[in-house]
């Protein structure tokens, strides 16, 4: 998993993995950027742990090179960007494209990008929600795995939308990323189903 922030994702799918019938182990988190509430929620539970910034790199490829090499060295099933704000570049999705998913808050393809929660509130959408889907090169532009609707209330703000989002993300994270460890996953002319 990566993350960046405080990893309320990256908790869900850690009580899940509690239980062994989940079939998900969280094998290793990194993030990008250090001391982020994400890696130490990991260590806690015994996780290894790594950080990458890109600030660190003489250029975007060559963090994303070593974004990949890191990843790897954990040999994850599927990689999850578990609240990660950064676009991982093309060496990342040579090695992990088809088997790394991201959430967006909001329903894909509406309102891509950083501010999804205000830009459907500005839009005056009667309902928005969460989107998990397979990353690709653009912006919450992958093939979708699976929707989940929030309805917008009349006195709704950002932030009030936004956390009625969230919760409804991580019972869909949570959900889906089990049933694909345990089901596996097709991609067909952007449709994605459960099963092999």
């Amino acid at each position: 998993m990566l993350v960046s922030g405080a990893g309320t994702n990256l908790q869900a799918l850690l009580d899940a993995s509690a239980d062994p019938s989940y079939g998900v182990d969280v094998v290793a988190v990194g993030a990008d950027r250090e001391a982020v509430e994400g890696l130490a929620r990991a260590e806690r539970a015994g996780i290894p742990t790594f950080v990458r910034k890109v600030r660190d790199h003489p250029s975007r490829d060559e963090w994303d090179r070593e974004l990949t090499a890191a990843v790897r060295k954990h040999d994850p099933d599927l990689v999850v960007l578990a609240g990660f704000m950064k676009l991982t570049g093309p060496a990342f999705l040579a090695e992990f494209g088809g088997r790394c998913v991201n959430t967006h808050p909001a329903l894909s393809p509406a309102f891509p990008g950083m501010s999804g929660p205000a830009d459907a509130l500005a839009y005056g959408v009667k309902v928005t929600g969460a989107t998990l889907f397979v990353v690709d090169e653009g912006v919450d532009t992958g093939p979708i795995v699976e929707q989940t609707v929030v309805r917008v209330e009349d006195d709704d703000d950002v932030a009030s939308l936004h956390e009625r989002i969230k919760v409804a993300e991580r019972a869909m994270l949570v959900e889906c990323v089990g049933r694909m460890a345990r089901e596996g996953f097709t991609i067909t002319d952007r449709k994605v189903r459960f099963g092999q």
